[in-house]
């Protein structure tokens, strides 16, 4: 499994972190301009059980991506894992740390696999890292503004 995590100090209590990620149109708000993602649903806020369906764009090609949560512990953390979609695995833990008065740290880390294993492993790795490098760059600064802004 291939590793990928990044991390960002946001000056807002955990719950308004938490509720801003809990909003039916967090994926709408997150994704990044550049990005050809359609949001098909979003069901369940961030509860066991909780599903996000988008269509991501490979080229030409339309692909579904199935997501649900499989673990949540409320204003510490919530999982959720590709049941459809592009890569051989794919789980993301999202993680909310105290880190000082009025300050928290938001933690995105994600385990994943290529498709086709380590076979593709040297031909996109690099490529899948700086997508989601440039990504996650892109929701973080989003996230801290917005809940700079309500917290």
């Amino acid at each position: 499994m291939l590793q990928f995590s990044r991390s960002v100090a946001i000056a807002a209590p955990i719950e308004t972190v938490w509720a801003f990620h809990a909003r039916p149109d967090i994926l709408q708000i997150v994704t990044p301009p550049w990005q050809p993602v359609e949001i098909v649903r979003r069901e369940g806020g961030l509860a066991i059980g909780a599903e996000s369906e988008f269509r991501i764009w490979l080229g030409p090609l339309p692909v579904t991506w199935l997501a649900r949560h499989q673990a949540c512990e409320p204003l510490r953390w919530f999982v959720d894992e590709q049941v459809v979609g592009p890569m051989a695995a794919w789980e993301h833990r999202h993680g909310f740390e105290q880190i000082g008065p009025g300050t928290m740290r938001l933690t995105d880390a994600i385990a994943y696999a290529l498709p086709a294993g380590q076979a593709t492993e040297p031909l996109l790795a690099q490529w899948v890292e700086q997508r989601l490098a440039d990504m996650f760059a892109y929701r973080h600064r989003v996230t801290r503004l917005a809940c700079e802004r309500l917290g």
